[in-house]
């Protein structure tokens, strides 16, 4: 008989994890608070001023900040204007996984689409300051702009152009269902783009959050009446049915 093998004595068990103090707490908070700070403090003077014209003296500065805290939190300038140009908007990714849903109705993947891309306008003067921002890194490009394209507007249109092409029994997406896409992303996109007129003709449809829930449910019905005439103007034309001759 092979005698057994001696018994391992037990790993001593691991002491509890203790939750942390509420002054390690405070001190995560006071951090999130200084870096949203420093975010926001940048991203309007970068909207202002364009990226070659402001210094990280002058960032630091307007936010009572010491400029160490912006290596601490952002690595560098180009580290904090990246920040800026994408963190208020949101991840497209994590929208796209939102709507770009087999199981979907249409309807379902388009509200899931247009709240996803209006959820940043309940941000209110910040993503106003956002989208001019993008504006300047358009006259003024630094990469930031044809990096976002690539990685984010391109994945977001072809998986919109996805879900459209489902709904219509299409196999391959042509140019009119590419159309399709471009035109219901215009509904969304003309808020952020016109914000200022809206602001200044009719602010009250903008200025609550519950507002721009109401802009998501109408756009969501306007996107659907699109929809739905792409659909029958695909349709192929009744059979022609001569007429009897009357005698």
């Amino acid at each position: 008989m092979t005698s057994a093998l001696p018994l391992s004595p037990s790993p001593p068990l691991s002491p509890p994890i203790e939750p942390p103090s509420q002054e390690t707490r405070g001190q995560r908070a006071d951090g999130t608070k200084a870096r949203q700070n420093l975010l926001h403090t940048a991203l309007r003077l970068f909207a202002e001023k364009g990226f070659s014209k402001t210094s990280t003296r002058e960032i630091a500065l307007a936010a009572s900040a010491n400029i160490a805290s912006i290596s601490y939190y952002f690595g560098d300038k180009a580290g904090l204007y990246r920040a800026a140009f994408t963190e208020p908007m949101g991840c497209t990714e994590d929208q796209r996984a939102l709507y770009d849903q087999p199981d979907f109705t249409l309807r379902q993947s388009l509200q899931a689409f247009i709240g996803s891309f209006l959820a940043p306008m309940k941000q209110g003067e910040l993503v106003q300051q956002c989208t001019r921002l993008h504006f300047r890194e358009m006259l003024e490009p630094t990469g930031l702009w044809a990096e976002e394209i690539n990685n984010d507007i391109k994945p977001a249109h072809a998986a919109l152009v996805a879900v459209l092409a489902r709904h219509l029994g299409l196999s391959a997406a042509d140019d009119g269902l590419h159309r399709l896409a471009f035109s219901i992303t215009g509904l969304p996109l003309q808020l952020f783009i016109g914000r200022d007129c809206v602001q200044a003709i009719r602010p009250e449809l903008i200025e609550q959050p519950e507002a721009i829930d109401a802009w998501v449910s109408q756009m969501v019905l306007y996107a659907e009446a699109m929809v739905n005439i792409e659909a029958a103007q695909r349709q192929p034309p009744p059979a022609y049915q001569e007429q009897p001759e009357k005698s």
